[in-house]
């Protein structure tokens, strides 16, 4: 029972987005005036080139700010590459195992032909499993 409830019944899919070329500025206002910790970057095809988390802003802020060394750029220099991603056919179980195995706060969810459909967090996967108690 539990292994069939499955990420694309409970992940986000009117995702916010930021592109690769966009200030880096822009994005961490645009982050802390939605209150998102994270974004996924896609490129002009739409497809996944990294994510852009409040861990990779910091490194901006900080150098900014305590540092007084403006460092400006794009989101592309500060996003992560190479982004772990999760399968929308996967478990919600199997993906709570692997919350809990790591320090991920969220996961871009793709399809079988490998586009971007979607993110599910930790909130997220806490609430399916709420439903089923």
């Amino acid at each position: 029972m539990l292994k069939s409830v499955l990420i694309k019944d409970y992940m986000a899919t009117n995702l916010t987005t930021f592109t690769p070329e966009m200030e880096i500025c822009e994005a961490i206002k645009f982050l802390n005036t939605h209150k998102i910790s994270g974004a996924p970057v896609v490129d002009e095809r739409g497809s996944l080139a990294g994510m852009l988390s409040e861990k990779d802003c910091l490194k901006v802020a900080l150098q900014s700010t305590y540092y007084e060394d403006w460092v400006g750029g794009v989101v592309s220099e500060y996003m992560t590459q190479n982004v772990e991603t999760v399968p929308d056919t996967a478990s919600v179980v199997d993906l709570a195992e692997k919350f809990l195995k790591s320090t991920y706060k969220r996961y871009p969810v793709i399809n079988e032909e490998g586009d971007l459909v979607g993110q599910i967090s930790r909130s997220d996967v806490l609430r399916a499993l709420d439903k089923l108690w």
